[in-house]
């Protein structure tokens, strides 16, 4: 049976507990679904430290253990309290390797989810980490992007978020970037939007298009590859980028960095600008296939007969 990314959170944060002494701090973390069941069931005498509701203090306490080397893990449950948990994070954690050569180095998993979950709690809220120096951001969506961050991780003394999805956990596959030269368009979907964007793509090619797609889970630092650019260039109407946060955040800084290095128009779809509701009728979810599909056509894209 093949393994999910649900699992190999779980060892990951087994074997950085057990073998590396780390510590996970969080809230409600030995509760009902051991954080959806990514985490070992191990307890504070294994390092796992359950924080109180406090959400603007809790991120001082973590601070504190990276601080002193224990290479932290954080788990902030739902990101849109990524407004409450940032203050020391980034105004401490991310400056002071910077200003004091102390590192802070932490893995902060933030868990993004849309349905029903009301205006705070609902979606990705990354863009406020995105601008402050001295931490790197991450959104993997795969076992092995996922394995890579968190080695990336234990190489560097810096700030991680890796920002995560609760639709990911049961995703046993590896995305595949699709690109050529003289497509329509490309695709350049982030977290969650990954999923139905590979599903917009293949409907589309099998009816007249020629759409590629480059996935995204590298976000800062943000690298466009040689090869990417090549691509984009010689496209059509350039890149449709896809989001599970508001369009005026990251999405539209990392579309003026594609558009910088390629001229090309770049496009963007994310949440819609509204408060989510607590009912599945007034949440606010991110862009569908089939919004991908009619965004694409709207671009009016001509089908190629």
């Amino acid at each position: 049976m093949e393994t999910t990314l649900r699992e190999v959170i779980k060892q990951i944060t087994f074997k950085h507990l057990k073998k590396f002494k780390g510590q996970v701090f969080g809230q409600n973390l030995t509760g009902v679904g051991w954080v959806a069941g990514t985490l070992p069931k191990l307890y504070e005498k294994d390092g796992v430290i359950e924080l109180p509701m406090a959400d603007v203090a809790n991120g001082g306490m973590v601070t504190g253990a990276a601080l002193v080397g224990r290479r932290p893990f954080y788990i902030i449950r739902y990101q849109g309290y990524n407004w409450l948990n940032c203050i020391f994070i980034v105004n401490y954690a991310c400056k002071s390797k910077e200003i004091w050569n102390k590192p802070a180095p932490m893995f902060i998993r933030g868990l993004s989810s849309e349905g029903g979950l009301g205006p705070v709690s609902t979606s990705s809220h990354i863009s406020i980490f995105y601008k402050m120096p001295g931490i790197k951001i991450y959104s993997p969506m795969t076992k092995n992007e996922y394995t890579k961050t968190y080695k990336k991780f234990m190489k560097s003394d810096d700030v991680f978020y890796v920002s995560e999805h609760r639709k990911s956990y049961e995703n046993k596959i590896e995305f595949k970037n699709s690109i050529k030269k003289n497509l329509d368009i490309i695709l350049m979907p982030i977290s969650v939007t990954r999923f139905e964007a590979e599903k917009a793509k293949n409907y589309l090619n099998n009816n007249g298009y020629k759409v590629g797609i480059i996935h995204l889970y590298e976000l800062k630092p943000f690298v466009l590859k040689k090869k990417w650019i090549s691509m984009i260039k010689s496209s059509k109407y350039g890149v449709l980028m896809t989001d599970n946060d508001y369009v005026d955040g990251i999405i539209r800084t990392l579309a003026h960095k594609i558009n910088e290095q390629t001229n090309k128009k770049v496009y963007v779809l994310g949440l819609k600008d509204k408060s989510a509701g607590y009912t599945l009728e007034t949440s606010n979810f991110p862009p569908s296939a089939l919004e991908i599909i009619n965004k694409i056509k709207q671009i009016k894209i001509k089908k190629r007969v």
